[in-house]
């Protein structure tokens, strides 16, 4: 059995972040999610991510869950001085801000270092050390600039991801860069600095088109024109217009999808017999199988692929998964209270340690919410405390709600 109250792994491990957006933020839930004392660095007035309009208006409350926030003035002499304490409290220190803006303020990896030679510095940038390393990067750009785009998209119509998906690598490969120097610093005794590249992490995800080309000799399509490698890969509309994705991709899933649906003709056609002759065949293959598929439902489709092992997807939107069956049961979503009080659902980290999903501990934290607690930890009295919040140097929740909801 589990261990009912579980130690996880990073319990101990101090990080500071100082971070917004997508990048930053997500290293820092991946690491607060492993147990980590996650404290987010952000200005008086919030960090801005938490205002975004439109298809970033769920950024924040994504990729800050279990964390706590100090909201402080740098710019302020008494407010640098604080975050200076607190970052001589942490084992880890991550930031996603331009270059040079952390060595303004003495907290880059020279003077971090300096202070402490455990400490372990992460910049997560648009671009590693190189000509491209002042530029700057956003998940779009680099898509352009890696081929990412190119291969989503038609020819001449280049296409990002539907996702953050540059962003959110990018800030896992610094979790690993992380607990690589973790790992490193309990034999050496020193930290050391991590860089994690949004670009290079796009490229990581082009290499497979990359080694295509260096296979074949022959430049690879977009994935809308690609040659298919597989007879049935496609998405198919059927009965009232729904859509389905199927697939057989091997000569054992060609034979039971003819089975379960009675194509016994297709099954015993020779100009079907083996996958190189199936994708050969697709030009006149595929229309066919549109048409007898037609006259099922999806529903019917996915009940017979499911019974058969056969793989399929629904076309889900993702305000649907928050119905999602299985990640309902399985507990792949859990309620948290988020920064405004209210409740909301989160997708967990896609793994199980020991069985057990990585579930939120807190809940996410209004702007400020543990400044006034962090800087009594730190050795400022309540009347230090209170000057620094009269002279706006720092800040906490200010509505009524917010306070009853600490307090409580």
């Amino acid at each position: 059995m589990p261990d009912s109250n579980p130690v996880l792994p990073l319990s101990g491990i101090r990080v500071v972040e100082f971070s917004h957006m997508v990048m930053g933020p997500t290293c820092g839930m991946i690491l607060g999610d492993l147990g980590a004392d996650v404290i987010k660095v952000e200005p008086v007035t919030g960090d801005k991510t938490r205002a975004l309009p439109g298809a970033a208006a769920g950024f924040f409350r994504t990729f800050n869950r279990n964390k706590t926030s100090l909201a402080v003035d740098l710019n302020s002499p008494d407010g640098l001085a604080a975050v200076h304490k607190l970052v001589d409290t942490a084992d880890v220190v991550l930031e996603n801000f331009r270059p040079g803006l952390m060595a303004k303020y003495g907290l880059d990896y020279a003077s971090l270092s300096a202070r402490n030679p455990r400490i372990i510095n992460l910049s997560l940038k648009g671009f590693l050390p190189g000509p491209y390393e002042k530029r700057t990067a956003l998940d779009e750009v680099v898509q352009m600039m890696a081929g990412l785009a190119y291969m989503t998209g038609p020819t001449g119509r280049p296409l990002r991801a539907g996702s953050s998906v540059n962003d959110i690598m990018g800030g896992m490969f610094g979790v690993i860069g992380i607990m690589a120097a973790l790992r490193t610093r309990e034999t050496t005794g020193r930290g050391q600095d991590i860089q994690s590249g949004l670009y290079e992490t796009c490229v990581l995800l082009s290499a497979q088109h990359m080694q295509q080309f260096a296979v074949t000799g022959e430049a690879p399509p977009p994935f809308p024109e690609r040659i298919a490698a597989f007879s049935i890969y496609d998405t198919f509309e059927v009965k009232d217009g729904e859509q389905i994705f199927l697939g057989a991709v091997s000569d054992v899933q060609w034979r039971t999808f003819c089975t379960a649906f009675g194509f016994d003709d297709l099954l015993a056609d020779p100009r079907l017999d083996g996958n190189t002759k199936r994708c050969q065949a697709r030009d006149w293959m595929l229309p066919e199988i549109r048409r007898r598929l037609a006259a099922y439902s999806k529903a019917e489709i996915a009940d017979l692929f499911e019974r058969n092992g056969l793989p399929y997807a629904p076309i889900n939107r993702p305000e649907e998964l928050f119905d999602d069956p299985h990640l309902n049961q399985s507990g792949g979503l859990a309620p948290i209270t988020t920064e405004t009080g209210g409740e909301t659902r989160v997708p967990l980290l896609p793994l199980t340690l020991d069985g057990r999903r990585l579930e939120p501990r807190m809940a996410l934290p209004p702007v400020g919410a543990q400044s006034a607690t962090l800087l009594a930890e730190l050795g400022y009295t309540a009347d230090d405390i209170d000057r620094l919040l009269a002279a706006g140097v720092v800040a906490v929740p200010t509505t009524e709600k917010e306070t009853e909801r600490l307090a409580s």
